[in-house]
């Protein structure tokens, strides 16, 4: 997804108190009506593990004969993974893949040496107001694979490992953790997580990935006596095991893996290693040498074009 006409979002940090580093709290930024708030790239971090950005979309109410409509655009040196929480989006993309994204179901696209794609409300649910909520990341690429070759795969929720039981029900979206893998195939070492907790109910955290962050969706939650509130991305300490508990009914992204291999550069929709790459990419958009996305032609322009 592209929300091109946003600023980057930055968030109020507060200050550091252990287990938790870092809080960053985005602002949220209406985008054409739709909410967005973006915990990453923030001013104070940038990646956490491959993770190099972060929206959290809604929830919001599209009103009859409305809908969400991000234009077909470009994409290169990452893998987007999108998890809706409410309503549906049609996608489709470069490749020729059209896939309805429903709630609990992973969307793992890898643009790699470029990719274009659309999302779109599906034109059967216009005619009714519909609800849209959901999470949209952004996994930059090792070196190594930023030029490979693009793809799209669509794993249904019952294929996600599930770990339940004691008032928490945690899916596992990609990577590993509590001894399970998910069936997506990322390029390095990750972790990402959904996790719904009744009231007292406690999640362990394990530290056995180097970097892990928690998004707090809604409710509250308390570590090392310390409360958090929802709309929060918790940056966690380095090798600390920690335990989250909810104060309240709560649910949370865990979200992480092993740290990138260099720094990356990030414009509108483009990652790299490379700074050459990425004005590489403006071109190749600017001058139509992307695959078009069939069935979609209205393309997003090259901002500031």
């Amino acid at each position: 997804m592209s929300w091109h006409t946003a600023e980057t979002l930055i968030g109020r940090d507060a200050p550091r108190c252990d287990p938790v580093e870092t809080v960053i709290v985005p602002r949220s930024r209406d985008v054409g009506g739709f909410a967005v708030r973006r915990a990453l790239p923030s001013a104070r971090r940038q990646m956490v593990g491959p993770f190099i950005f972060l929206d959290q979309m809604g929830p919001v109410e599209l009103l009859t004969g409305q809908g969400l409509d991000v234009r077909p655009h470009p994409h290169i040196g990452l893998a987007t993974l999108t998890w809706l929480v409410e309503g549906e989006l049609m996608h489709r993309d470069s490749l020729g893949s059209a896939q309805r994204i429903r709630p609990g179901d992973v969307n793992w696209m890898i643009a790699g040496s470029g990719i274009a794609h659309s999302e779109r409300t599906p034109d059967e649910q216009r005619p009714v107001a519909t609800r849209l909520a959901g999470l949209q990341a952004w996994i930059a690429l090792p070196a190594r694979a930023e030029e490979s070759d693009p793809g799209f795969a669509h794993h249904e929720a019952v294929t996600l490992p599930v770990i339940e039981g004691e008032g928490k029900r945690v899916v596992l979206l990609a990577g590993s953790g509590w001894g399970e893998r998910a069936p997506v195939e990322t390029f390095s070492e990750t972790i990402y997580a959904d996790a719904t907790l009744a009231a007292g109910a406690s999640l362990p955290v394990a530290a056995v990935h180097d970097e892990r962050a928690l998004y707090l969706l809604t409710g509250a939650v308390e570590i090392a006596g310390d409360r958090f509130e929802a709309g929060s991305l918790l940056i966690l300490h380095p090798g600390d095991d920690i335990t989250v508990t909810a104060a309240t009914d709560s649910r949370l992204l865990l979200l992480g893996g092993q740290p990138m291999d260099g720094p990356r550069f990030i414009w509108w929709n483009f990652v790299s290693s490379r700074k050459d790459r990425i004005e590489q990419a403006k071109a190749d958009w600017q001058a139509g040498r992307f695959e078009a996305v069939p069935g979609d032609d209205d393309v997003m322009p090259l901002p500031g074009r």
